[in-house]
């Protein structure tokens, strides 16, 4: 790599403010009514009064907190991590619920995570949603990037859906910060993922999504993509990836468009927020946005003070 590891974590830290202001915001319309969310699109109104990270940024924090100490995806200690800062009100998805526990009583992160959905492993999107600035610590390096977002994902989501979904949004994070200051058409934008993908259903709804004709409405690639609202990886990363490449240039463009799909709101705002972040910068964010989000912990950042 050429740039210091320093450097490696500054561009982590960049997507790790996207990912959680996205998060943030979109919580407020995981389960509001379509009106509500409609009205806020429209007028483009954010929420009053400070906004609460989810689960998508927890988990992200350990991430975070893992390139920091270690350089690379740690597994002990990132399942370790995940277990030791779970928090019950941040929204978490029922194999988590059953992850930590089982985790710090000292079972092994393996055999926790091969044991859901039969043996097979989570397809969520969970290991997707947190996974944006491990692309921009290791943007230089998409070999170890690949390496170190599957082995991320191992972690608690084992099966090859939510591993293709991980190095998806891990990769598309790498190019966002890659190709800053370009313009890129928004089918080459996806395009440029789809040949790291592993075969999945992720990759065959990717490539839908690079198919699409300039045009196509929100309404359409919901009906086609789908929007995360079954929470799997092959219903969400597709259409965030869609989203992403439609509004690169324009991180509160992106988070609105994305949040106006509807589905699984907070999750999908956080992946496109990270994304986004690392090709705009954290200037692009909007400041007040920023500031609404609740400040993020000094476990995670290592800092005297929690950012905000």
């Amino acid at each position: 790599m050429a740039d210091t590891p320093e450097e490696w974590l500054h561009r982590a830290r960049v997507s790790l403010e996207g990912l959680s202001v996205g998060d943030a915001l979109g919580g407020f319309f995981e389960f509001s009514s379509s009106n509500r969310l409609a009205h806020h699109v429209k007028t483009k109104t954010p929420p009053k009064g400070q906004w609460h990270y989810t689960d998508d940024t927890n988990m992200a924090l350990s991430i975070y907190e893992n390139l920091r100490l270690y350089g690379e995806i740690n597994q002990d200690q990132l399942a370790l991590s995940f277990a030791t800062h779970f928090e019950r009100g941040r929204g978490y998805g029922p194999s988590i619920h059953r992850f930590a526990p089982r985790v710090r009583s000292g079972q092994h992160w393996r055999k926790v995570s091969s044991a859901v959905f039969g043996g097979n492993g989570s397809f969520a999107n969970g290991g997707a949603m947190r996974v944006a600035p491990l692309g921009g610590y290791f943007a230089d390096d998409l070999d170890a990037l690949i390496e170190n977002a599957r082995h991320s994902s191992e972690v608690t989501h084992a099966h090859p859906e939510g591993i293709a979904g991980t190095i998806a949004v891990a990769v598309v994070a790498a190019y966002a910060w890659n190709l800053r200051g370009k313009t890129i058409a928004p089918q080459a934008f996806i395009e440029f993922v789809l040949p790291h993908i592993p075969p999945s259903e992720v990759y065959n709804g990717t490539a839908k999504a690079a198919s699409f004709s300039p045009g196509t409405s929100l309404q359409e690639a919901v009906d086609i993509l789908g929007n995360g609202s079954r929470v799997t990886a092959q219903d969400t990363i597709p259409f965030v990836l869609w989203c992403t490449g439609e509004k690169l240039n324009n991180y509160e463009d992106a988070i609105w468009f994305t949040a106006s799909g509807g589905g699984d709101v907070d999750t999908n705002c956080a992946m496109v927020g990270g994304i986004v972040a690392a090709y705009t910068g954290v200037e692009g964010i909007p400041t007040e946005w920023i500031t609404a989000r609740e400040p993020l912990p000094t476990w995670a950042l290592g800092e005297a003070k929690g950012s905000g």
